[in-house]
């Protein structure tokens, strides 16, 4: 028990969780009474974005070679700080919706947060836990920005976060952002794939020396 205290403060897990909770509150205070309109499903897009942002906090530890030097299995401990993270964004969407308006339903939510969370953890695989955030905000943002009445695969591909529950490309881009993204983030850890040029560039700084 020990070493998962541990592992909680490096990651900062209870950062993680207070971001979810207070963004959470904040759409059931708007929305409590009725008067702060859904927006169909963007509203509860946003949260859980937001949600998957906060979740990329610690998905890259302070030291990436002591990280890789460490003498644990990584893959499987990666691999559950996804898929919980993923499921906590959901479980205080959920609870919290029970307490004001409904926004989404409970598929819509599982959806979203399995994708968004895969999403952050390919952020994190590629530019490491600092920018992993980038990931899940950019495709919202172009998702805003696509034509709103287009039916043609590739708009859907990309609005996929707001499209109704049942929806076959929505559910197929999840479902592929949260397998393959979760299984290179545990494969390969935070900005593995980056990190031979950074060894590199630091090689030729020390050649320079």
């Amino acid at each position: 028990m020990r070493w998962l205290m541990l592992y909680a403060h490096s990651r900062q897990v209870p950062a993680f969780l207070a971001t979810v909770l207070i963004s959470a509150l904040a759409v059931w205070a708007l929305t409590r009474d009725g008067s702060g309109a859904p927006g169909g499903s963007q509203l509860p897009a946003v949260v859980l974005t937001a949600g998957a942002m906060a979740l990329s906090i610690g998905l890259g530890g302070q030291d990436l070679d002591l990280d890789r030097s460490a003498a644990i299995r990584w893959a499987p401990r990666r691999a559950a700080h996804v898929l919980l993270g993923g499921a906590i964004v959901g479980a205080v969407f959920l609870t919290v919706q029970t307490l004001g308006q409904d926004l989404a339903t409970t598929a819509f939510v599982a959806r979203d947060c399995a994708g968004l969370a895969g999403l952050t953890a390919l952020g994190a695989a590629v530019a490491g836990g600092r920018y992993a955030w980038a990931f899940p905000f950019t495709w919202l943002a172009f998702a805003f920005l696509a034509p709103p009445s287009a039916t043609s695969v590739p708009v859907k591909v990309a609005t996929w976060m707001m499209l109704p529950a049942g929806t076959p490309e929505a559910t197929w881009t999840a479902l592929c952002l949260a397998v393959f993204g979760t299984a290179l983030y545990a494969s390969v850890g935070p900005e593995a794939l980056a990190l031979p040029a950074g060894r590199a560039s630091r090689r030729g700084c020390g050649a320079h020396r």
